[in-house]
């Protein structure tokens, strides 16, 4: 699809997500787009049932659904953690692994168990992925859809406290510290401030390029 066939966001825009830490680096990342960004939880909407195979399929599906209820523009994410060692998990069950609660300590600990029954020790062994599937979908049903990926391999302990799920356990490729131990700034800033390090400052990078104008 070239350029100039990609829809521009103007105005109003819904983020169809009820994670706290999804809604503010989505906020981040619209900063300065001259976008007015409310959440699904602002506006009173229900979380879909996301029964897709795929982060892309899941991500269409909140889009669409917080569209088609708002009247308004939509923005959804669909992100998780995929391990080689595991066979690709928790991959789209990402957020399941931690619980209703959003238990996320609990969510490592047991991939980390995980990775330990399989023997999974080495760096090599401990290979791993993040994933970021954006779309954004309008209530007419026209729809953009981007993807970004980060590589990287699985620590333990957790390192840092910043972030949010699974950054303390995962160090990006080329780095020394977890995306636990990054500011917001150094995980998700935008060129030319930042480096757009993050699987979802990639995708977004993309979805800027194609439906967004600086302001």
């Amino acid at each position: 699809m070239s350029a100039s066939a990609h829809r521009r966001i103007v105005g109003k825009l819904v983020i169809a997500s009820h994670n706290p830490g999804k809604l503010r680096e989505m906020r981040e990342l619209l900063a300065g787009y001259g976008v007015a960004a409310v959440s699904v939880g602002e506006l009173g909407l229900p979380e879909p049932e996301e029964t897709g195979t795929s982060f892309r399929e899941n991500a269409v599906i909140k889009a669409v659904s917080a569209a088609q209820a708002s009247g308004l523009p939509a923005f959804a994410d669909d992100s998780g953690l995929v391990v080689d060692a595991l066979g690709g998990e928790p991959g789209i069950h990402s957020a399941r692994w931690a619980g209703p609660d959003r238990d996320f300590a609990r969510a490592i600990l047991a991939v980390e168990r995980r990775l330990a029954e399989c023997g999974a020790d080495s760096p090599e062994q401990r290979r791993a992925h993040f994933v970021s599937a954006l779309c954004v979908a309008w209530p007419d049903g026209h729809l953009e859809e981007f993807e970004g990926r980060v590589d990287g391999q699985m620590v333990f302990p957790p390192r840092g406290a910043q972030g949010f799920g699974y950054d303390p356990v995962f160090l990006p490729d080329g780095f020394e510290r977890t995306f636990g131990e990054m500011s917001s700034e150094e995980k998700h800033g935008l060129p030319p401030i930042g480096r757009g390090l993050s699987h979802r400052a990639r995708a977004f990078v993309k979805l800027a390029e194609a439906c967004l104008e600086r302001r």
